[in-house]
């Protein structure tokens, strides 16, 4: 069962609150840097939205990190995407207990994993 609306809309305020507020890109560079998400079943796929090198009127995403919830073990999985292009449990930390938690961790980004 995918989230309902009300787990969406709290889950997209977290999102603003916890992680966009403090990685949206500087208000001049909004046109060629862009935040965003993806919300489908019970993950989430933040992400940035960039023209692409040598195709600027082409624009792509760069992934982030992908956040799967467990429902039956109410935990939130953490991801992210090595070169292969397939998203990987991220070592560290796999899961924590609240999206805010995964978020922190995310934000943190200790091993250069979801950032760069």
């Amino acid at each position: 069962m995918a989230f309902t609306e009300n787990e969406t809309e709290e889950i997209l305020r977290q999102l603003e609150e916890e992680f966009w507020a403090h990685h949206r890109p500087p208000i001049h560079l909004r046109d060629k840097v862009r935040e965003g998400q993806r919300i489908e079943d019970h993950s989430i796929e933040l992400f940035l939205v960039r023209p692409a090198f040598r195709r600027p009127d082409e624009w792509i995403e760069e992934p982030i990190t992908k956040i799967s919830y467990v429902r039956s073990r109410d935990v939130w999985g953490i991801y992210w995407q090595r070169a292969d292009l397939k998203w990987h449990r991220y070592e560290p930390c796999q899961e924590t207990e609240t999206l805010p938690a995964a978020l922190a961790i995310i934000s943190k980004d200790q091993h250069g994993c979801f950032f760069g």
